[in-house]
C-alpha cells in the first residue's frame, strides 16, 4: 500500500475508535422503516380498534393489544389515518398549524403511520417540528450525581452545585444497591441547599425505587423500561399492564414518573423481529402514552452507540425524540451516555436537541467527572460545563444551565456537605469527619475522598430504611442542627406531593416551590416572534460567564500608575548616523504600561535599549502621537532617525523594524504576534535594528507562529488597540521622550 502520513495520522484520530457497521435489516440493524415493518392501516368497528398495521385483532400480540386499547383514540383515528403522510409531515413544520391540532391528530395514528410521517422529514425539518412540539415552553435540564466511592458528603456537594448551576432534576444511582438510602438522602439534602429546588431520583431496581419514593427520599422516577416487542418485554419479566400499574402506584403517592425507552434496545436483546429500530421505538412510545406516564426518557440512552454505528443513526435518535413530543409526552431527550470518542461528533449530536429545545435537553448531564459517573460515563461532564455555558451565549439558546461564580459554588458545596455531616451525626450514622467535608468541597472526583467504612455505611443505610426512616426524620435532623432553610425546602417539596402539582406533564420545581409545567407554561411556538424567546434577566444571566470581564477593565490600571516616560521637546530629524529611533505608540508608558503578554513597558524598553547599545549605536525614544498603527509608527520614526532605521512599537507589543524610504506597509522585519514576544525577543530586535543601521549582514529574529494565539488574544488585542487609538492626537507632533528614573 502506498504510504501516506495523512491517512496514518487520521487513523489515530478519536473518531476511529467509534464503531460503525452497514445495515442488516433482517436482524433489526436498521434505523428507519425496513422490509419487515408493517404497512400502516387501521380498522375501527363499534368504537374499537379491530385491525392495526396489517394485523387483525385475533393476531395481536400483547403490545398490539395494549396500544389498540389504550394508546389510540378511535374517535379521531379514521380522520387522521385518511390524511396523506406527506400532508401530515408538512403540518409538522407549518407554523400555521398549531401544536394542539397536531397532538389531536396523532392520537389517532398507528405506530407504522407515525414512523412513515417522521421519515419524510430531514434533520432540519425534524428540529423545526421539535421546536413546536415539545410540551413545556421553557427548556430545563437534568443532571447525574454519582461517585464511585458512594461518598455522601461528595454526593451532597455535587448535588448542591448542580442545582446552583440551574439543573432542575437530579438523578443518582448506586454501585452497591444497599447504598441507595444514603445516596438518595445525600442528593435530597444537596438539591435543596443554596438556590434550590430540584426534584431527585435514585435509579435502582423498581421495588426499591418505589420504596425510596414512598419514604420521601426521592420525588420522581424514570427507570420503568418498556420495549417494542413482546419477547423483549417477557425477558424483562414485565408487560405494558404491569408497567402501567407501577406508574399508577408512584403517581398515587404524588411521585412524578417517566418511562424509559430507546432506539436499538430490542436489537441489542436479540428480539427485534426483523423490524426497524424506529418502528419498535414508536410502539414503545405509544405504550408509554397508553400507560398514563407523564413522559419518557429516550434518545437511545445506554444503547446509543448501536444506532450511532448505523447510517441515519443520529437522525433516528432525533426522530424518536420528536415522536415522543408528537404523542404529547414530557421528553428527557438523552444526550447522557457516552455517544462517541469524537468531540466534534458528540457536539453535533447535542445540537439536534439543544437548538430546538426539549423539556429536558439531557436526561443526565454528568455533574461530576466522567470517571465518577455510574450511568455509563457521561457524554458531557463537569469539565465541559464552561463550554456548555458558552454555547448558550454563542447561539442565544437556553440550555437549562446558568454560569455561576467560583465563590458561589464553593459556598453551597460546603453548606451541603456540612448539612449531610450534621444529619449523619444527629441520626447516629457513621461519622463524616471535618476532613471529609473539606475534601468533598474541593474534590475533583471521588479519587480525592478518603475511604469510608463501607460495611458500617451499608448496615446503617439498611437499618434506616427497614426501620421506617423517611424524609421527616431528615427534615427534623436538619432543623435541629442549624440547617432550617434546607429543612423547610425539603418540607415544601413533600407538600407538593400532596397537592400533586408536579404530576403535570413536563413539571419542574423551581426556587420558592414554584411548579412550572406544560399546564402553566405551554409551548406556544407558532413561528418567528412566538414561543420561548431568550431575553430579559435570563439572557443577562447566560451572558454573564465568569471568564467574560467587562471590556472596560481590560488593560486597566496603566493609567493610574506613574508614567514611565516624560516628554522633553518636539522630536527633530537627526543627522547622526549612529542615531536609531525607537518609535512608540501614543499610549505607551502612560495610559498603557504593559504588552498583551503582560511585559512591563519599562522592561521592554530596557531590552531594546540593551540590544541597540550592545551594537554600539545610540537609541532615541520618540512618541508618535498622530497614529496608533504599527506600520505608521515605525515609518514616522524612520523619518526622524539619523541612521534611517527605526523600531516601531505599539503599546500592546506588536513591533516592526523599518528603514527610511520604505512605505508604511513595507518593512525589514515584522513581529505581528505580540503574545509570542519575550524580553529576549525584544533584545534581539534591538540588536538586529542596530546591525541594519551599520549595514551588516542580519539573520532575522526567529519568530514563533502560533495559529491558536488569535483565539486567545484577539479580544485583549482589540481592547488595547482601542485604548491606544483613544490617545491619538491627529495633528500631534512626535515628542522626544526620556525614561523616568
Amino acid at each position: 500500500m502506498e504510504p501516506s502520513k495523512r491517512f496514518d495520522t487520521r487513523a489515530a484520530r478519536p473518531i476511529q475508535r467509534d464503531s460503525f457497521i452497514e445495515e442488516w435489516p433482517e436482524t433489526g440493524l436498521r434505523i428507519f422503516p425496513g422490509p419487515a415493518d408493517p404497512r400502516p392501516s387501521i380498522t375501527i368497528r363499534g368504537g374499537r380498534v379491530v385491525e392495526l398495521d396489517g394485523k387483525s385483532e385475533a393476531e395481536f400480540d400483547m403490545l398490539d393489544r395494549f396500544i389498540a386499547l389504550r394508546a389510540i383514540d378511535p374517535g379521531v383515528a379514521e380522520e387522521a389515518m385518511s390524511l396523506a403522510p406527506l400532508t401530515l409531515a408538512r403540518m409538522l413544520v407549518d407554523i400555521n398549524v398549531p401544536r394542539p391540532e397536531i397532538i389531536r391528530l396523532f392520537r389517532g395514528l398507528t405506530p407504522a403511520r407515525i414512523v412513515e410521517i417522521v421519515a419524510l422529514l430531514n434533520t432540519v425539518e425534524m428540529m423545526m417540528a421539535l421546536q413546536k412540539m415539545h410540551a413545556r415552553r421553557t427548556p430545563y435540564n437534568q443532571a447525574h450525581v454519582t461517585n464511585r466511592k458512594e461518598n455522601p458528603a461528595l454526593l451532597a456537594a455535587d448535588a448542591a452545585e448542580a442545582v446552583e448551576r440551574g439543573f432542575a432534576e437530579l438523578e443518582t444511582t448506586v454501585g452497591v444497591a444497599r447504598y441507595a438510602p444514603f445516596n438518595a438522602m445525600a442528593i435530597l439534602i444537596g438539591s435543596q441547599t443554596g438556590r434550590g429546588s430540584a426534584l431527585t431520583q435514585c435509579a435502582v431496581e423498581e421495588a426499591l425505587s418505589l420504596k425510596l419514593a414512598l419514604a420521601g427520599l426521592t420525588t420522581y422516577a424514570e427507570t420503568l423500561s418498556v420495549y417494542g416487542t413482546e419477547q423483549a418485554f417477557r425477558d424483562g419479566d414485565d408487560t405494558p399492564w404491569s408497567k402501567s400499574f407501577l406508574a399508577a402506584a408512584y403517581a398515587s403517592r404524588g411521585i412524578k414518573v417517566r418511562f424509559t425507552s430507546g432506539t436499538g434496545s430490542e436489537a441489542l436483546m436479540g428480539h427485534s423481529e426483523g423490524k426497524s429500530m424506529l418502528y419498535l421505538e414508536a410502539r414503545c412510545l405509544m405504550a408509554i402514552r397508553g400507560g398514563g406516564s407523564q413522559g419518557v426518557q429516550n434518545g437511545s440512552i445506554s444503547c446509543i452507540a448501536l444506532p450511532e454505528s448505523l447510517p441515519d443513526g443520529v437522525r433516528g435518535v432525533l426522530a424518536e425524540n420528536l415522536i415522543a413530543s408528537l404523542l404529547d409526552l414530557e421528553l428527557a431527550s438523552g444526550n447522557d451516555a457516552m455517544a462517541s470518542h469524537s468531540e466534534i461528533r458528540k457536539s453535533a449530536k447535542l445540537m439536534l436537541q439543544f437548538l430546538p429545545g426539549t423539556d429536558f435537553i439531557f436526561s443526565g448531564y454528568s455533574s461530576m467527572p466522567r470517571e465518577d459517573n455510574l450511568f455509563g460515563g457521561g457524554n458531557f461532564d463537569t469539565l465541559d460545563i464552561d463550554d456548555y455555558n458558552v454555547l448558550q451565549r454563542d447561539m442565544r439558546v437556553d440550555g437549562g444551565v446558568r454560569p455561576v461564580a467560583r465563590e458561589q459554588v464553593m459556598a453551597v458545596r460546603r453548606r451541603a456537605a456540612e448539612a449531610v455531616q450534621a444529619v449523619f451525626r444527629h441520626l447516629g450514622f457513621p461519622e463524616i469527619g471535618d476532613a471529609e467535608v473539606d475534601a468533598a468541597v474541593a474534590a475533583l472526583s471521588s479519587a480525592d475522598m478518603p475511604q469510608r467504612d463501607v460495611v458500617a455505611d451499608l448496615a446503617a443505610a439498611e437499618r434506616f430504611l427497614s426501620s421506617g426512616g423517611n424524609s421527616i426524620d431528615i427534615i427534623r435532623a436538619l432543623a435541629a442542627t442549624g440547617y432550617r432553610e434546607i429543612a423547610e425546602k425539603i418540607l415544601e417539596v413533600q407538600k407538593l406531593r400532596v397537592s400533586g402539582d408536579f404530576l403535570q406533564t413536563s413539571a419542574v420545581v423551581l426556587p420558592g416551590a414554584q411548579v412550572v409545567s406544560a399546564i402553566n407554561d405551554p409551548n406556544d411556538y407558532a413561528g418567528p416572534g412566538t414561543g420561548y424567546r431568550l431575553d430579559g434577566e435570563r439572557w443577562r444571566e447566560i451572558c454573564a460567564i465568569p471568564q467574560a470581564p467587562d471590556p472596560r477593565t481590560i488593560g486597566a490600571g496603566g493609567g493610574a500608575a506613574s508614567p514611565i516616560l516624560t516628554p522633553l521637546l518636539e522630536a527633530a530629524v537627526s543627522s547622526d548616523a549612529a542615531d536609531l529611533v525607537i518609535a512608540v505608540g501614543p499610549a505607551f508608558g502612560a495610559a498603557l504600561q504593559s504588552t498583551i503578554l503582560g511585559l512591563g513597558h519599562r522592561e521592554v524598553l530596557d531590552a531594546l535599549l540593551s540590544g541597540i547599545e550592545a551594537e554600539g549605536l545610540r537609541p532615541r525614544i520618540v512618541k508618535i502621537r498622530a497614529s496608533s498603527d504599527c506600520g505608521q509608527i515605525g515609518y514616522s520614526g524612520a523619518q526622524l532617525s539619523g541612521s534611517g532605521i527605526s523600531i516601531g512599537l505599539q503599546s500592546k507589543g506588536t513591533t516592526v523594524i523599518t528603514r527610511r524610504g520604505l512605505p508604511p506597509l513595507n518593512n525589514l522585519e515584522l513581529f505581528p504576534q505580540a503574545p509570542n514576544l519575550t524580553l529576549d525577543s525584544y533584545r534581539a530586535i534591538g540588536r538586529n535594528a542596530a546591525r541594519y543601521a551599520k549595514s551588516e549582514p542580519v539573520l532575522p529574529v526567529p519568530t514563533q507562529i502560533d495559529n491558536m494565539a488569535r483565539l486567545r488574544y484577539i479580544v485583549p488585542t482589540t481592547i488595547l488597540h482601542l485604548k491606544e487609538t483613544a490617545e491619538v492626537v491627529p495633528s500631534g507632533k512626535p515628542l522626544e521622550m526620556q525614561v523616568v528614573k
